[in-house]
């Protein structure tokens, strides 16, 4: 007996299976056409009158149905045959999963195909590793919701329960975030051009390490060697245009220094601009799984205006505000699948470059952004606070935490070391929360300072050196 009529007779014939497997299940995973329509049949029924049809009335419901006379005698015929039996459940369970994994990814091949050859005209190529993923995720939630009354002792543990969160070495950050970020969790920092977004991912990322967590940094703006440019200037106590000069021996040294100090890891992926989306990042996380044994601790996506959507073709026609909350949404479903914290920035809007106190209107393209996101902060920049090595961080979306606690406060900066630090309280206190406290921001209009020092970017880079580097 095949699996599919042993599914089929237990649908009509045992309603704890039924309405156990019904959700999991689909039309397409039934290739032949009278046990889809009986699969359909059954669905529809059980849907609308929440109960198991009987052979006769499946018989009458499918003689009312406009069916071609073929599938209509193939389905009565496959009715009469179908008996109840006494297969042990947990069993038919577990060969039921299987029989629904099995199918998933056989049409996951079969679609991805479609669109390697061309057929698929509405899919790129960059949609298929999300195709092949959710295929290789199909499983039965055992899960049928939480019961207020008889599982109130779990949802008083729950409250009690310490939640696990990645801390920043930043004080005030720390206190709007109640601690740090927690997992299953999307962080966008707003900022424009050279303002400091991949400065301030590169100095968290660099506190993560020596915090001993594992960092996955994924940038597609700036090369793989441009990354660890700065974070080698961040933990090596050494300014970008020093870089350089280090002798090897010395620079061996100080890495090494670093390595006895933590029990992190840092691995650092590039990928060219607008060429990978969440599909992309999920393999690449399976990947790292299989061949390093890597599960990140926090991702860093640098960033997200520049990342590619499984959904919508790339240079299709197709409003940026779909692109960027498509993007948005689909890298919040990955913090939330792999159960991690997931930071990223975006960029302003043209008005937002000058505005001195920027607000959720200033991020570029898309409102559907700062929507899905759980936290979000811009950072503000300008000639009084950068004659104090100095720059503003203002809330602007906070799931966390209130958002009119601490509005607005200042970080210390050192560009040559790629640092941030806190300052003295009393920089703190000259800050007004209600009212915008710079006349002339830099929001978004300094030259691309960050990319233009040292001689880094302007020398061939050693791939062997790279290479020992990490």
């Amino acid at each position: 007996m095949r699996i599919e009529t042993t599914i089929l007779s237990n649908l009509i014939h045992n309603e704890d299976y039924s309405r156990k497997v019904l959700p999991f299940l689909n039309k397409e995973f039934f290739h032949d056409e009278v046990e889809k329509t009986l699969y359909l049949t059954i669905d529809s029924h059980v849907e609308k009158y929440n109960t198991l049809p009987t052979n006769e009335v499946l018989g009458i419901t499918l003689n009312e149905d406009s069916l071609n006379e073929q599938i209509f005698e193939g389905c009565v015929e496959y009715l009469s045959n179908l008996e109840k039996g006494d297969t042990d459940e947990e069993w038919l369970l577990d060969k039921t999963e299987e029989f629904c994994q099995e199918k998933a990814v056989y049409n996951a091949i079969m679609e991805s195909i479609g669109i390697i050859d061309g057929r698929d005209k509405e899919k790129t190529k960059g949609a298929i590793p999300e195709i092949l993923s959710k295929a290789l995720s199909v499983s039965f939630d055992s899960s049928i919701g939480h019961d207020w009354i008889e599982d109130f002792q779990a949802r008083y543990e729950f409250y009690h329960k310490v939640e696990e969160r990645i801390p920043f070495d930043l004080e005030y950050l720390n206190a709007i975030t109640k601690g740090g970020l927690p997992s299953k969790t999307l962080t966008c920092i707003l900022a424009g051009t050279g303002v400091g977004k991949s400065l301030a991912m590169c100095h968290f990322a660099a506190n993560n390490l020596m915090d001993n967590k594992k960092v996955l940094y994924i940038t597609m703006e700036m090369a793989e060697e441009r990354i660890s440019e700065r974070i080698d200037a961040n933990l090596l106590d050494c300014s970008l245009d020093d870089l350089k000069d280090l002798p090897f021996k010395l620079y061996e040294k100080k890495v090494e220094r670093i390595r006895s100090k933590t029990e992190g890891k840092l691995i650092v992926k590039e990928y060219p601009t607008a060429s990978a989306g969440a599909g992309h990042f999920r393999h690449l996380l399976n990947e790292l799984r299989l061949k390093r044994n890597f599960v990140p601790d926090i991702i860093y996506i640098d960033y997200l205006n520049i990342c590619a959507s499984s959904r919508m073709k790339y240079g299709s026609n197709v409003n940026t505000y779909m692109m960027i909350k498509s993007i948005a949404e689909e890298l919040r479903g990955l913090a939330v699948e792999k159960n991690v914290p997931i930071v990223t920035a975006t960029q302003t809007t043209r008005g937002g470059y000058t505005n001195s106190d920027p607000g959720l209107e200033d991020t570029s393209e898309s409102f559907g952004l700062p929507a899905t996101t759980d936290l979000m902060f811009a950072l503000v920049s300008s000639e009084e606070l950068e004659a104090l090595n100095q720059i503003m961080v203002k809330q602007l979306k906070n799931r966390f935490n209130d958002p009119t606690s601490n509005k607005r406060f200042v970080v210390g900066v050192d560009r040559g070391k790629m640092r941030l630090y806190d300052v003295e309280q009393s920089a703190q206190d000259e800050l007004v929360n209600d009212n915008p406290v710079m006349d002339n921001a830099v929001f978004g209009s300094r030259r691309n300072d960050e990319d233009s020092q040292g001689e880094f970017s302007q020398r061939k880079f050693d791939k062997r050196t790279f290479k020992d580097l990490r």
